[in-house]
């Protein structure tokens, strides 16, 4: 079948395109400005990928289905000719992954407002790593994993992030519908994607239709620790469900946190029997929960309500974890510089508090990005200025585009803010502020207070990440 992506150069498009050229599809695509590393990626794969769109050129193509992305909307040449002339069969991303994929597979879908790349990550690489050959989508760059996308084999387990924003400009629906759970795990659940749901009551909502898909040969894992996913637990009776956390009522539980110059370390048990001991570099309680969420579907799975707690969990010694997610991007005595793709309150808070435990003696300055559709908005400027008061200096760029009509994030308001509550802040006039100040800072680092630079942004940071890190050579 030859299989046809608009806007096939998205992280999530071209690692899908990846897989249905993996199970022996002809993929080729278009999208708007083609660029590397995913465009090398998949012409390396022998996919085609066309620049710019054209209902002309893909008349020519002939494919036999097409799979529109995220990125189109109404008025894209080559969905208004499509809609017009009905000539190809067409489909949101999500239905092609059911269709083609997940339906021949052993689901395990990661959902939640946090940490779903990264345990989605750590599932696929312990089923990896005990031998169950699983197949994973990732939507990241894994650095324990060969690629973000394998197919595996008819009847593995298959790994997927259950991503709750919606589908398409034609299905207004959350992506993990689509996506037939057996195992669904829940990390956590807050309001986020303010251009999609109204506030909590809404995405609570669209996490409870999700939950009606497990199956009763299946299970919910979920963090039995957060009062936001609590009630929905309430209303289960189809399927088992395991809670993980770190509360007494919690059947996987995380004990003896501590955090340590190298990483972390925790213990795991299982109704009050020890399962195993974790010795590992990544930091934070919210990475003990992913590691503990992901090793319970890994445990769980194949083996229908008898569970085998015994599944080693000694491969997370060796975990790397997943790029622009807490990525140490240089490390000197001196000077310490962390690149992460928070763009959510709770993200930047939990990394700060871990990264102040764990580097005590740095000074410890947030560059951070309002980029996301719910970071430019107001509705979240409390809670970023409630979580960059966890740094000793807040370095905050413009507002990266406009709100959709929805009042913006005032910058300027959250740096006086912040300087009223003791805090060093700047709210800055365009990125290269930011660089300069960010310079400054490293020229003052010494052994002896030591600075700790952590950037925060689901984009680019107009490049000033790689042109600081250049500075520090020169």
């Amino acid at each position: 079948m030859h299989i046809y992506f608009m806007g096939i150069c998205g992280t999530a498009m071209g690692n899908a395109a990846l897989l249905m050229r993996e199970l022996g599809h002809r993929v080729s695509g278009s999208d708007k400005g083609v660029y590397p590393p995913m465009s090398d990626l998949l012409r390396s794969q022998g996919i085609e990928i066309r620049e710019g769109y054209s209902a002309e050129a893909l008349l020519r193509e002939r494919p036999d289905l097409v799979v529109v992305g995220n990125v189109v909307s109404r008025g894209h040449p080559e969905m208004e000719w499509l809609l017009e002339s009905r000539a190809f069969p067409y489909v949101s991303l999500p239905e092609l992954l059911r269709t083609q994929l997940l339906c021949r597979r052993h689901n395990i879908v990661v959902a939640g407002t946090h940490g779903k790349t990264t345990t989605s990550t750590l599932a696929a690489y312990l089923l990896k790593s005990a031998g169950k050959n699983p197949g994973w989508l990732i939507g990241g760059v894994p650095r324990d994993l060969p690629t973000g996308a394998h197919a595996g084999e008819d009847g593995a387990p298959f790994v997927i992030e259950g991503d709750e924003y919606d589908t398409a400009f034609f299905d207004k629906r959350s992506k993990f519908i689509q996506y037939l759970p057996e195992i669904l795990l829940l990390n956590n659940l807050e309001f986020d994607h303010a251009d999609i749901f109204r506030d909590l009551q809404d995405v609570q909502r669209t996490f409870s239709h999700v939950m009606r898909l497990v199956p009763r040969s299946g299970y919910i894992v979920a963090n039995g620790d957060d009062a936001n996913i609590a009630p929905l637990l309430e209303a289960v009776s189809w399927c088992p469900i395991v809670r993980v956390g770190v509360g007494e009522h919690c059947d996987v539980r995380i004990l003896d946190f501590k955090e340590t110059p190298t990483g972390s370390t925790f213990k795991l048990t299982w109704k009050g029997r020890e399962w195993t001991t974790v010795r590992w570099s990544q930091s934070g309680i919210f990475n003990a929960r992913n590691a503990a969420m992901a090793g319970t579907a890994a445990a769980l799975y194949g083996n229908d309500k008898n569970p085998e707690w015994t599944f080693p969990l000694d491969a997370l010694g060796e975990f790397k974890g997943v790029k622009r997610r807490r990525e140490i991007l240089i490390d000197r005595p001196e000077l310490t510089a962390v690149e992460d793709f928070g763009h959510h309150p709770t993200a930047l808070r939990l990394t700060l508090e871990a990264l102040r435990e764990r580097y005590p003696q740095h000074k410890l300055v947030a560059a951070f990005e309002p980029r996301s559709n719910t970071a430019v908005r107001k509705i979240m400027q409390e809670a970023f200025t409630d979580s960059l008061e966890k740094a000793d200096r807040a370095l905050i760029a413009p507002v990266h585009h406009a709100s959709q009509g929805a009042e913006k994030m005032d910058t300027e308001q959250v740096a006086g803010t912040l300087k009223s509550r003791g805090r060093d802040a700047l709210a800055a006039k365009d990125n290269g502020e930011i660089l300069t100040a960010l310079i400054d800072e490293s020229k003052k680092a010494s052994r002896e207070r030591p600075l700790l630079v952590v950037f925060f942004s689901n984009g680019a940071f107009g490049g000033i990440i790689q042109n600081f890190i250049q500075s520090l050579s020169s």
